[in-house]
């Protein structure tokens, strides 16, 4: 008899520490997202919030996930460092969010991707790019649900290459920050792998959010580069462009804007015809494979009449996000038969999960990097929209452009061959007028 005692006993304390047990179903999934609220950076920070609100109103108008609905809790990246990271552990701590979204920049996603880790919360990176946070650690509780740079800064030189061969110089401007020092590095890498005589007359390096670029602009004019590259993204691609514009240099080279995309409706006429610029995925409202497609162009009109403006690809990143954790809660209510998995369980799910957000499908890999299509344009000036759209576009899919698992980008890049710029799983586009 007290044999068995023991034994039962035993069994309720291992049932009540075992961390792969189905969790106890919410009443409400709380979702912490860290973006960038205020700063120059919130031209691209606000508009992943407003895709979040609206995305999750539509899907708590549909039950939520499993039948739990959502609350968002938003977290601004730009008060700083130390407040990003109170703020990330008070939401988790004090709020009991099960789940996280973090964050934009690479910096506060490498900062905390180990606090995820030490916090044992589920983690999904909705939109920083360093491929260093997986290519450098092994993460329970951390998960990418887009590309990262190397597919990113790939995609560009594959086009560059292709559709501008005759080049020799080129030139780089880049934000000094995580994010911006690996994706020059990356870009040139690739660049240099396929085209090993052309000569780099120019590094530069401006402080995040810098206000004023005439320095570089000057270098830029007195260098006269063939190629021009500059890899940054929301409030400081923009000041650089209006700058620049104002100065008359932006016809005076090729530009390669790798992270563009979410600049052309803000800029107006200040971008000129003939940059090449990237989506960061396959993102864009006039997407070639899409502008028939109902849902696509539903999403395009509400999120138009909520927000008067187009949707960017910090939206579709939060799209793909949310469409994630929605495929691997249901993903892993259904491997383990919960109704509510635990956090193992969900992180189980997410790999090799294949999932939809507004464009192409997405996969996970099994070292939780998710693989995305890149989306490569040139810009066509568009007296209809005021602003300038994108032209002969190339869909580069994501096997092609992305560096296998256990491969860093540097390594791999570094090995590519000129023939790869004519793949031909490489999709072509015009505009559609």
């Amino acid at each position: 008899m007290m044999l068995r005692r023991s034994l039962g006993a035993l069994c309720a304390v291992w049932l009540w520490i075992s961390p792969t047990l189905a969790a106890d179903k919410p009443k409400e999934l709380v979702v912490g997202i860290t973006t960038f609220l205020s700063g120059p950076a919130s031209v691209f920070g606000v508009p992943g919030k407003n895709a979040a609100d609206l995305l999750i109103a539509n899907l708590n108008a549909k039950g939520g996930i499993l039948g739990v609905p959502l609350r968002a809790i938003f977290i601004d990246e730009g008060a700083g460092a130390n407040q990003l990271m109170s703020e990330y552990r008070r939401v988790v701590l004090n709020e009991k969010a099960e789940v996280m979204l973090a964050s934009i920049s690479s910096t506060s996603c490498l900062a905390l991707a180990p606090v995820a880790e030490d916090l044992e919360v589920p983690n999904i990176l909705w939109d920083c790019s360093s491929p260093r946070i997986f290519e450098d650690n092994n993460y329970k509780y951390n998960v990418r649900t887009q590309a990262h740079t190397g597919a990113e800064m790939l995609a560009a030189a594959l086009y560059l290459v292709k559709n501008k061969p005759d080049f020799k110089t080129v030139a780089g401007v880049n934000q000094d920050y995580a994010a911006g020092r690996d994706q020059w590095a990356l870009f040139i890498t690739a660049l240099k792998s396929m085209k090993p005589d052309i000569q780099v007359v120019a590094e530069l390096f401006p402080k995040f959010g810098a206000p004023d670029y005439s320095t570089e602009i000057s270098r830029l004019q007195a260098l006269r580069p063939d190629v021009i590259v500059n890899t940054s993204w929301g409030g400081d691609l923009d000041t650089f462009v209006q700058q620049a514009a104002a100065r008359g240099v932006m016809t005076q080279a090729t530009y390669v804007f790798p992270l563009g995309e979410s600049s052309l409706e803000r800029l107006g006429n200040a971008m000129p015809s003939g940059v090449i610029i990237g989506a960061r995925g396959d993102h864009y409202f006039r997407h070639p494979k899409y502008m028939q497609d109902v849902d696509f162009q539903n999403f395009v009109k509400s999120y138009r009449e909520k927000t008067h403006a187009y949707p960017i690809y910090p939206v579709f990143h939060m799209a793909q996000a949310i469409s994630a954790l929605t495929g691997a809660y249901e993903k892993a209510s259904k491997a383990n038969d919960v109704p509510w998995p635990s956090k193992e369980q969900l992180m189980a799910a997410f790999r090799d999960l294949k999932f939809r957000g507004l464009t192409s499908e997405i996969s996970i890999r099994e070292d939780n990097q998710g693989l995305e299509d890149q989306l490569i344009g040139t810009t066509l000036w568009s007296p209809e929209y005021g602003f300038a759209i994108l032209d002969r576009m190339s869909i580069y899919p994501a096997k092609l452009v992305t560096p296998p698992m256990g491969q860093r980008s540097a390594d791999w890049l570094a090995k590519i061959k000129p023939e790869m710029a004519n793949d031909p799983s490489i999709e072509t586009f015009a505009a559609q007028r």
